[in-house]
Formats: structure tokens, C-alpha cells, sequence
């Protein structure tokens, strides 16, 4: 059975070293599971019982194309407009307890592994119905509207959809599409991608598409614009446009992660017209 990491959000001792893995360079971030502490959470308006990290937002000389949150919701929380701009569309991934989510008429329940993407202008709400703690990683991007193309809703669970292995891997590196890939409505992919222990990514991709990497079991080691970054469950990267990157898988058991990445629209070069 797969697992999905949440944070361990309580302050480290005061005995604890000053010692961790997180960075900002000019082609990525990296932020480590050991810093997504109680200190550093949003509150977000119309949302009740809920907190929440900002992991991506768009910031200059970095990714501009999504923000990426995770959100912790108490027993009863949630929010009925959760979304605040009606040209932004979202997907929705929980990782640990349960989510109920309406979208006009219709109503969802999703399990770890669940996910929802709701369209820009969607009439949505989400509730945490249950007994325990809900988390989920939250993806927001403005929508690029194409001429005879209007995205759907879709629902489901990553453990429901058979993966795509890669070729000429054997399987050891496969990715599971939870949005359509060959559907001009969507322009952003999101996919959670596994590795067997020793299965790489073989040569530094180097390409428009941002990312968003949430590590969701197992660790790695990641080869990011020259440098090599190790990272476990739990840890996020941020990576800007044109970021050279590649991995290994560590073992012993399977290396995971939530992947975002910008697709299928024509580069803006009229001004104030970025991608």
C-alpha cells in the first residue's frame, strides 16, 4: 500500500542543531519537510479550521506560473469559496485523512490518493466530514483559455489509474496521469511519478516547463542545475523554466512524487504577455 508524508509540524527542540537542506538558487528551491513548522502557516480568508504552508508562489528569477500550497483542515473545517479568483483553476491532492468536495450539484469524498480538479470558474466548496485531521496539496494556476477547448472536472484516486511506464525502463520508472495529457483544455499536467530503488532519470532534462515536486514516500538524489540535492518524503522543489534535472531513486523501498509541470500553450511575447 502507498503512503503519502505529511509534516511534522511541532518547533524542534531548543536543543536541536541549526542544520538543515533548504536553499534558493537562480533554477530551484529546495524546502525540506524540517521546516514546514507551526510558525510558518497562512490563514487563509473564507476558509475555517484550516492551516496552511505556501510552498510556491510566483516570485522573480523563479517559477510564475502556479502557487502550491499544503493544507492542514480540522474535523469540521473547510470553506465554501475557496477559491477567490474565478480565472484560476485547481487540483486537489489529499495525502492523509478525507476530503468532501461539491462541486455544483454533484459531491466527492476522496481518500488518501483522491484527487479533484476543478475548472476556472468552478462552483466548488471542500469540508473536512470526518473524525481525524484532513492534509492536501493544493495547486493553483491562471487558466490560459484556447478557442473551442473548456477544461471538465475530474475526480478519481492516483491508486485507481494504471501508470504509464516509460520506455525502455521496464517499468521501474513509470508516471501516473491523473489530468489527460493529449487535451488541449488542460494546460498544466498533473502526475505522480514512481521509481523503483536504482531507477534514474538518465540525462538532465532541460525544458520550458516549470515544476512543482512534492516527495511523497521513499528518497532520492536529484541533479538540479549542476548540483546534487538529496531528498526524502516530505521535501518540495520549486523549479523555474529551463532547470537542468535528473535523479536516482535510493531504495530500499519506492521513491514518489506529486508532479506539476506548465504544458500546451504557444510562449506570450507581446508585453505583459508572459507564459
Amino acid at each position: 500500500m502507498t503512503s503519502y508524508r505529511v509534516p511534522d509540524t511541532a518547533l524542534p527542540s531548543q536543543r536541536a542543531l541549526l542544520t538543515d537542506r533548504a536553499v534558493v538558487t537562480e533554477a530551484y528551491t529546495v524546502i525540506p519537510r524540517g521546516v514546514l513548522r507551526d510558525i510558518v502557516t497562512s490563514v487563509l480568508p473564507e476558509w475555517t479550521g484550516t492551516r496552511t504552508w505556501v510552498i510556491n508562489r510566483p516570485v522573480a528569477g523563479g517559477a510564475t506560473t502556479f502557487a502550491q500550497y499544503l493544507v492542514e483542515v480540522a474535523p469540521g473545517g473547510g470553506s465554501e469559496q475557496p477559491e477567490p479568483e474565478p480565472e484560476v483553476q485547481s487540483f486537489v491532492f489529499v495525502m492523509a485523512g478525507g476530503l468532501t468536495v461539491r462541486f455544483g450539484d454533484e459531491t466527492h469524498v476522496l481518500e488518501p490518493g483522491g484527487f479533484a480538479y476543478l475548472p476556472p470558474g468552478a462552483d466548488w466548496s471542500v469540508r473536512n466530514a470526518g473524525e481525524e485531521l484532513a492534509w492536501f496539496s493544493w495547486i493553483r494556476k491562471h487558466h490560459e483559455p484556447l478557442a473551442g477547448h473548456e477544461p471538465r472536472a475530474r475526480f478519481g484516486n492516483e491508486r485507481d489509474i494504471e501508470p504509464d511506464a516509460m520506455p525502455d525502463t521496464d517499468g521501474t520508472w513509470r508516471t501516473t496521469r491523473m489530468l489527460p495529457t493529449d487535451d488541449l483544455a488542460y494546460d498544466m499536467h498533473c502526475n505522480v511519478v514512481t521509481f523503483e530503488p536504482g531507477a534514474s532519470i538518465p540525462f538532465a532534462e532541460t525544458h520550458i516547463m516549470e515544476h512543482g515536486l512534492l516527495m511523497l514516500e521513499g528518497k532520492a538524489v536529484y541533479h538540479l542545475n549542476g548540483d546534487w540535492v538529496e531528498v526524502e518524503a516530505g521535501d518540495y522543489l520549486s523549479l523555474r523554466a529551463f532547470c537542468p534535472q535528473a535523479c536516482y531513486a535510493g531504495g530500499p523501498g519506492q521513491f514518489r512524487y506529486l508532479l506539476y509541470k506548465d504544458v500546451n500553450r504557444q510562449v506570450r511575447l507581446t508585453p505583459g504577455g508572459g507564459r
